[in-house]
């Protein structure tokens, strides 16, 4: 079994590198559904807001904390809730979750959506 020696010039390890990731889009659009792209993207921006959330308290202020705490405790928990539905809506996903529908899943997300955000907004004060 041959191990492929790293390139040394910097050019070839970065057309390497681009041709990785461009393998690793054009399979990402061409087998991912529709549904799991969306998911994707949410998740893409929820993170993008904690980061904000986290760099206002940080460079700007922390006065209403509670308020920080709500919103970025809600931000972290919806990112953990959907991360858990898509793992249960994505392809490949009958070995672990055959006995729970997409729907089903669908709705706990919804209901557990809820209850989180009610939390939080009781934490607000």
């Amino acid at each position: 079994m041959s191990v492929k020696q790293p390139p040394s010039n910097p050019t070839q390890s970065s057309a390497a590198l681009q041709s990785s990731f461009q393998t690793l889009l054009d399979n990402y659009q061409t087998t991912i559904p529709a549904r799991v792209k969306l998911i994707d993207s949410f998740l893409l921006f929820i993170f993008l807001s904690g980061i904000l959330q986290f760099a206002y308290r940080v460079l700007v202020t922390s006065y209403p904390f509670y308020a920080f705490a709500g919103g970025f405790g809600s931000t972290v928990g919806q990112f953990v809730l959907l991360a858990g539905l898509r793992a249960q809506v994505a392809p490949g996903r009958d070995g672990e979750f055959k006995e729970v529908s997409q729907e089903r899943a669908f709705a706990d997300f919804c209901a557990a959506s809820v209850i989180l955000h009610l939390f939080a907004f009781n934490f607000l004060g």
